[in-house]
């Protein structure tokens, strides 16, 4: 419990441009809620000229058609789902516009999200960057040695998944 103290600053000190961590955090979830109702009214204005976009292209029609699936499906409350599912976190709301789905379901399943995500990541990211600088003022070594292990961690994911994009391409080629 002790460590857990230690990687978590007091919720009543200064801690970043001398704000307290909590009202940090509040500001935090504040901005994360607006981003999400700018995505949803950027999709609802642009609607079918989203797959033209910069955006619409990069990600891609099949991704685009895929989020619409889900929102159809699910709707607000895929909007809540979408917090916690990486690909889907910055693409689904603007979707969402674009398809219209009831604003004050979308509001509610928005604030809900920024509600229960924005805090795990708020005390978890704390926690981790508090955790390796004690970590790293204890024994150099380890934190030098755990940083190589992320890196390496992030650099075999990266090849994973190119690796694993080739593949599908070469497939469709092949069966094209």
């Amino acid at each position: 419990m002790s460590a857990a103290m230690i990687a978590v600053p007091a919720p009543d000190t200064p801690y970043w441009l001398n704000l307290p961590y909590w009202l940090v955090g509040v500001i935090l979830i504040i901005a994360l809620f607006g981003a999400f109702q700018v995505y949803y009214w950027v999709g609802r204005r642009l609607g079918e000229k989203l797959y033209d976009s910069r955006i619409g292209r990069k990600v891609g029609r099949a991704r685009i058609e895929a989020v619409e699936r889900v929102v159809e499906k699910w709707g607000a409350l895929a909007v809540y789902g979408c917090f916690w599912v990486p690909g889907l976190r910055h693409t689904l709301p603007w979707v969402a516009g674009a398809l219209r789905v009831s604003y004050p379901w979308y509001v509610v399943a928005s604030a809900l999200g920024c509600l229960t995500w924005a805090p795990l990541w708020w005390f978890g990211g704390a926690a981790a960057i508090w955790g390796y600088v004690q970590l790293a003022s204890h024994s150099p070594v380890a934190a030098a040695a755990v940083a190589v292990l992320v890196v390496g961690a992030v650099a075999g994911f990266v090849v994973w998944r190119r690796r694993r994009r080739r593949a599908t391409a070469d497939e469709k080629a092949v069966i094209a």
